[in-house]
């Protein structure tokens, strides 16, 4: 077994994902990502099986470090608007801060790559599907379908993240507050 060196993973990692987002999942290749890291090729299977093996070991790092970073500081068992504003700030925070995971995210999530692990991505969002779902218990969040909570929470969000990453839309802490407010609104009761 060869040596593994933590750098060197987060080069191929760094590596993949901006590659990722610059040509897209289709034209990836593990001799484009070893160029882009200034590694061998046969250096990526050291870390990883194959292509598959390292699309679906990135996704789902990246999507569990999301996911780590929208719950920071928030009591998931409590489900009530404060807490859930501070998952929303939390959410535009880490998009702000981590544009290419969120885009590489966005991307996988809009792939047939996706269907080959559905289970594992609802296994990482289940802890806020459950604040959602008790927040309906509750009487805090609409009582509808839970994708369309989701919708109508997030997916605003996601499109002001990409006009912000086109140049086409500035934060400041009232335009935030407003988002919050507004995604808010839309799954309060």
């Amino acid at each position: 077994m060869r040596y593994k060196d933590d750098d060197k993973k987060e080069k191929i990692t760094k590596a993949a994902i901006q590659l990722i987002n610059e040509v897209g999942l289709a034209e990836i290749s593990i001799s484009k990502i070893a160029k882009k890291a200034g590694i061998a090729p046969g250096t990526i299977y050291t870390y990883f099986d194959n292509k598959d093996d390292m699309l679906r070991k990135l996704f789902l790092e990246a999507k569990k470090d999301m996911q780590q970073k929208i719950s920071n500081g928030v009591n998931i068992s409590e489900p009530t608007e404060a807490e859930f504003k501070k998952i929303l700030n939390n959410y535009i925070t880490f998009f702000i801060n981590n544009k290419d995971n969120f885009l590489f995210i966005e991307q996988f999530m809009n792939s047939p790559f996706v269907l080959k692990i559905y289970e594992e991505v609802q296994m990482i969002g289940r802890p806020l599907v459950e604040f959602l779902e008790n927040g309906k218990k509750c009487g805090v969040f609409k009582e509808v379908d839970i994708e369309l909570l989701f919708i109508y929470s997030f997916s605003p969000l996601m499109q002001i993240a990409k006009k912000y990453f086109n140049g086409e839309f500035e934060f400041t802490e009232q335009n935030i507050r407003e988002i919050i407010e507004m995604s808010c609104t839309s799954i309060k009761k």
